[in-house]
């Protein structure tokens, strides 16, 4: 499925989009009611537009160079509670309910496997309290 050249996405919104060279903006995938970050992957006009109409989370695979609706063939499917748009516009957080792993290697979140830091947390003292 090629990628669509006139989107249906409300001109209000498209307006509001800062596209990198590509078209695309950066979509964050968001657990609703927790907060965790799944995944981050990209979106053009189109895939905000069907992700928009049809609560089902739908983005563009650079690589594959086609739309995906993330779960349709694997099952992990993504259920759209809300979609933002940063104070930018160049990124959109979509707030979803995950069914499944996020990441495509089986983990719950695409940021499970390589912690790269974590500050050191020291108990409380009662000088603290």
């Amino acid at each position: 499925m090629s990628r669509v050249e006139v989107s249906q996405l409300d001109p209000a919104i498209a307006g509001r989009l800062r596209r990198n060279a590509d078209g695309l903006v950066c979509a964050i995938a968001q657990q609703h009611g927790t907060g965790e970050v799944l995944m981050v992957a990209w979106m053009d006009d189109e895939a905000l537009h069907r992700t928009l109409t049809t609560g089902r989370a739908t983005y563009w695979s650079r690589s594959r160079r086609e739309y995906w609706v993330k779960g349709e063939t694997s099952g992990h499917a993504q259920t759209v509670r809300e979609v933002r748009l940063d104070c930018d516009g160049d990124a959109v957080l979509v707030i979803v309910d995950q069914t499944g792993a996020a990441c495509h290697t089986g983990d719950r979140t695409c940021f499970d496997a390589d912690l790269l830091f974590a500050a050191a947390t020291e108990p409380a003292t009662a000088a603290d309290r």
